[in-house]
């Protein structure tokens, strides 16, 4: 077996990965980057860049079909073949040789493969083409696990094997399905159902909850439910399945009561589950919690171990990529000596992690829904306003619709949470996330006044009815 050492092993080249890499590289470590698939991970490829490749033209049409002057313009469905290309564009028909170049530069070592511990800072890498432990790498210095999360699916007997689409197939399809039935009403599920529907499939989306979206406040729920019936989708929430089959073309999903839903293909996205399962995590004496993470302290540490890195997805604490790069900062920084680099109390408890849901409205959100701050016993209030209620929001098509909280702590005089839902709402997000991670007080934010004519003036809501 062919045996080498690196500074730093890093398994696994999605969002956390090439961010640890290329930055451990940069500050003078040689590194290894072991990766069985894609560098550039789940998001690059089958993930936030496909599912947005697929959903922005249904945004920019519906905004179009709002405004006078450019709704006469607009005529037909969308061409679903054209939308097809441009999502193969920006995933580069699954190719990742442009990712490279930025480890050549850094001297990144690419392993191309499988990799799994054996011993304290040793890892054997089984190799794409199936070499059992072609090589061995001893780490002088750390070993860094990003290797992110799969789908999950509930225990629904034949669900496993009537699922053709994960989010992975539901990214990458080359044809449109005639009937689409979604498993699972979170982000992907109703992101996907949406996206499908707009290229001209038949969607009914099936959520087991009593309502989609169900980390969200209630609102929000509603209100893209609303979006997505507008849409076409039909939405069936409150569902339990007793079982699924696949037969001659045709999927079968069997409800509680014996009612039962036929379809051409069959999305499931209830959830993912940690690929920690074949990390060799038992030659370290280190066990997964019972979900499959790997849990860290404040400095991304597994077990206490400063060795042993968890980051992104795996460790659970928020499946967002933008976390898991801000992890990789906080982790590298660690490794490269900074002794007072960590992630915030707020950041280790999840209250500060800003995620948007594309659908039409959109769902940015940020901190505490109002039901979670005052489960956490702040003395919390919300206060709301029609997104579309400011002189800017006309410009993007009167009618659109949406509702913006703002959640504040009425004890400490500071915003712990924000929810946008409306057309075109992502962007204003990070506003939101500025005042909540920097506890900026209220009488703070009054002074910072929003422009006119913009919809930013939704902002003047919270600094005019702030507790007193």
């Amino acid at each position: 077996m062919h045996e080498t050492e690196a500074d730093v092993v890093v398994l696994g080249a999605g969002p956390a990965g090439e961010a640890a890499a290329g930055q451990l590289a940069d500050g003078g470590l040689d590194v290894v980057l072991v990766e069985p698939r894609l560098v550039g991970g789940e998001c690059a490829y089958w993930g936030c860049m496909p599912s947005k490749a697929l959903l922005r033209p249904t945004a920019l049409l519906a905004e179009a079909r709002r405004v006078p002057g450019v709704r006469e313009l607009v005529s037909g469905p969308l061409d679903p073949q054209v939308v097809l290309d441009r999502r193969d564009e920006v995933v580069h028909d699954l190719d990742d040789g442009g990712q490279l170049d930025w480890l050549d530069e850094r001297d990144v070592r690419l392993v191309r493969g499988h990799g799994r511990l054996v011993a304290e800072r040793t890892v054997e890498v089984t190799r794409r083409d199936g070499d059992r432990a072609s090589e061995r790498i001893v780490a002088r210095r750390a070993v860094v696990v990003c290797v992110g999360t799969r789908p999950a699916f509930p225990p629904v007997d034949g669900l496993r094997e009537a699922a053709g689409w994960t989010n992975r197939e539901a990214t990458t399809a080359e044809q449109v399905p005639g009937r689409l039935l979604v498993v699972g009403g979170g982000p992907i599920g109703a992101e996907l159902a949406l996206a499908w529907r707009s290229l001209g499939a038949e969607v009914t989306l099936l959520e087991v909850a009593d309502r989609i979206l169900a980390g969200e406040e209630p609102f929000a729920s509603e209100q893209v439910e609303d979006g997505l019936r507008a849409a076409g989708v039909a939405v069936r929430t409150g569902v339990e399945l007793t079982r699924a089959a696949r037969a001659d073309g045709t999927v079968t999903l069997e409800l509680a009561g014996g009612e039962r839903l036929t379809g051409d293909e069959l999305l499931v996205a209830a959830g993912r589950r940690p690929n920690t399962d074949d990390l060799g995590l038992e030659a370290v004496g280190v066990a997964p919690d019972d979900g499959g993470h790997l849990r860290t302290d404040e400095r991304l540490r597994v077990g206490g171990r400063p060795w042993l890195v968890a980051l992104g997805d795996v460790n659970g604490r928020a499946l967002l990529t933008h976390v898991a790069k801000r992890q990789a900062r906080v982790a590298t920084a660690v490794l490269l000596g900074d002794e007072d680099a960590a992630l915030a109390p707020d950041e280790l408890e999840g209250r500060t992690s800003p995620r948007v849901t594309f659908t039409e409205p959109q769902v940015a959100a940020v901190g505490l829904t109002l039901d979670a701050a005052r489960d956490a016993g702040l003395d919390a209030v919300a206060i709301d306003a029609p997104t579309d209620g400011t002189a800017g929001a006309s410009f993007v098509g009167k009618g659109a619709g949406g509702t913006s909280r703002f959640v504040v702590d009425r004890g400490a005089g500071v915003l712990v949470g924000a929810t946008f839902v409306g057309a075109e709402t992502a962007e204003w997000l990070h506003a939101a996330t500025v005042a909540i991670v920097g506890r900026v007080p209220l009488e703070v934010l009054d002074r910072a006044t929003p422009v006119f004519p913009t919809r930013s003036e939704v902002w003047l809501r919270l600094t005019e009815r702030r507790p007193r």
